[in-house]
């Protein structure tokens, strides 16, 4: 079975087609430039590093949230177009669990956490035994210091994985003396992990539509927010003057 896993849900941007749990190509980026322009190029030079054609995937496969509004619209866009087009069944797989699964070999608590801003992360929980991993807890937005709290009461290496490790390590300083950065390499979103998950996803005939493949956000989108707290601010000053 040959899966194509697409990943934009942050600044890095990930394509990889893998057969089976082999890994035949897989592109990287962590620049300036937008995902729409980097992704589709990354598409063709996976499947062309592989000999493989678009018609040759069996399944898509794509990061569908939490992550960036904008760079979830644009990898899901892409499969679904690429999926409907062709008539292939889709997976929608976790961000967080496909970063933890980057660090599945690692035993102890893996903690991916991805910037939500604001002093807040996009958080899961798994357990690695080095060889599979348990999950903990459900995807989830929370404040770093909530998030601190709750790992206090682990005893074992809390792996610190996703675009907001640094930052959780920098809060963490010496509160949180078991927590343990994870290195470069496995650090960031690496769609051959969107692969690997979606793989027993379809094992399971787990399959979603391109029509029904949606994005799962967490939070409202931030020009939203603004304007509810907009909506609050107005309603307040309507009470005061009554």
């Amino acid at each position: 079975m040959k899966i194509m896993g697409i990943d934009t849900s942050a600044t890095a941007a990930s394509v990889s087609i893998c057969e089976g749990e082999r890994v035949l190509s897989e592109f990287f980026v962590n620049v300036k430039l937008t995902h729409s322009q980097t992704m589709m190029p990354m598409v063709k030079a996976a499947l062309d590093c592989a000999m493989l054609s678009l018609s040759d995937i069996d399944v898509f496969a794509v990061a569908n949230g939490p992550g960036s509004f904008t760079g979830l619209r644009i990898g899901i866009s892409a499969v679904k177009g690429m999926a409907f087009a062709l008539e292939k069944p889709c997976v929608g797989v976790s961000t967080l669990e496909a970063i933890a699964q980057n660090a599945v070999s690692i035993p102890g608590i893996l903690c991916p956490v991805m910037d939500a801003r604001v002093k807040q992360v996009y958080n899961a929980l798994f357990e690695s035994d080095g060889q599979r991993m348990t999950r903990l807890c459900p995807d989830r937005a929370l404040t770093i210091a909530e998030l601190l709290e709750e790992l206090r009461s682990f005893d074992r290496p809390v792996i610190l994985v996703g675009d907001g490790a640094e930052l959780c390590y920098r809060e963490f300083a010496e509160k949180l003396p078991q927590a343990v950065l994870a290195q470069p390499n496995i650090r960031y979103q690496r769609a051959s992990s969107i692969c690997a998950l979606a793989l027993k996803e379809a094992e399971d005939k787990n399959f979603v539509s391109a029509d029904a493949l949606g994005v799962q956000y967490l939070r409202l989108p931030q020009a939203q927010r603004e304007r509810n707290a907009r909506l609050q601010r107005e309603q307040k000053e309507k009470e005061n003057q009554i």
